[in-house]
């Protein structure tokens, strides 16, 4: 008798255990589709000839290099809202028979198509993205921002306040000119933003670059989670010896974000791209294909 209820333990407590593994695994699927359907659009924002590449490092390394840059910018559709990443170049560069090179020689930038235009071959028009949030406000990042009038600017306090500011738009007149349109402004207090409010697009606070300088982290349910760069590097060579530009706002905190930058990075092993490097551009599909 005392080896028959023996068995009979064994064989209640195998079953309860098997029954908690397929509680877990329902759980699991149940969570995974619960997971919101994001769609990852990558544009063309034009491309950027950097012609004195020693202005991307504090010593002289890269003194007589030059370097070609692409200029990116992303759509991010997700169920709660159509988030824009970044600007490009500005679009009065579009049917210029050649690329424009600065006074300074500096950099020989060009841009082939509106935003208009690429937003209509995913069947969008500007009139579709409700939030519109930008790296930081230099000119290669905010070229087609005043497209954007009824969209939300998303800003950090410190970024909105160093592109409004009396001196940068005596001396910044057209990076002024590119966002002095957008009224509805949601500014954030200088810090992370979870733009959707489940953790799946989420701006994170990272200056140096510029005083509010962010970088964009998307968790994609098949392709997995991504971390686009903004100007945290320019191009790899920066990254793996974290050169610093020499008009970067503030070397010392541009290291502290470049630090936190990686450490989040290994943290959410997170997939890195850089925004201007042509490679890692290439590595993503153009709309109207996505990653989902």
């Amino acid at each position: 008798m005392k080896k028959i209820l023996l068995s009979l333990l064994i064989i209640s407590a195998f079953a309860c255990k098997q029954a908690k593994k397929e509680t877990a695994k329902t759980e699991e699927a149940t969570e995974e589709s619960m997971a919101p359907e994001i769609k990852f659009y990558a544009f063309n924002g034009g491309t950027v000839s950097a012609n004195m590449l020693e202005l991307f490092s504090q010593d002289t390394t890269y003194t007589g290099q030059s370097k070609q840059f692409a200029d990116a910018f992303y759509v991010i559709v997700h169920p709660k809202g159509t988030l824009m990443w970044d600007g490009g170049l500005p679009e009065s560069l579009v049917g210029m028979e050649e690329p424009y090179t600065s006074p300074d020689g500096a950099f020989t930038v060009s841009r082939k198509d509106s935003v208009a235009n690429q937003l209509a071959t995913i069947g969008m028009t500007p009139g579709d993205i409700d939030y519109l949030a930008l790296s930081h406000t230099h000119f290669d990042h905010v070229g087609h921002a005043n497209v954007f009038t009824e969209s939300t600017w998303l800003v950090q306090e410190k970024e909105y306040d160093f592109v409004t500011s009396a001196g940068n738009q005596k001396s910044n007149p057209d990076i002024y000119a590119a966002i002095k349109d957008l009224t509805n402004i949601k500014k954030i207090a200088n810090t992370d933003y979870d733009v959707f409010g489940d953790g799946t697009v989420v701006m994170k606070f990272m200056p140096g670059h510029t005083p509010g300088h962010q970088v964009l982290f998307v968790d994609l349910a098949e392709y997995g989670p991504l971390l686009l760069s903004g100007d945290m590097y320019h191009f790899y060579e920066n990254r793996e010896f974290r050169r610093v530009p020499i008009f970067n706002f503030d070397v010392a905190q541009t290291k502290e974000s470049m630090a936190a930058f990686e450490k989040f990075a290994d943290d959410t092993g997170a997939q890195v791209y850089l925004q201007h490097s042509k490679e890692d551009f290439e590595k993503l599909p153009k709309a109207p294909n996505y990653l989902k």
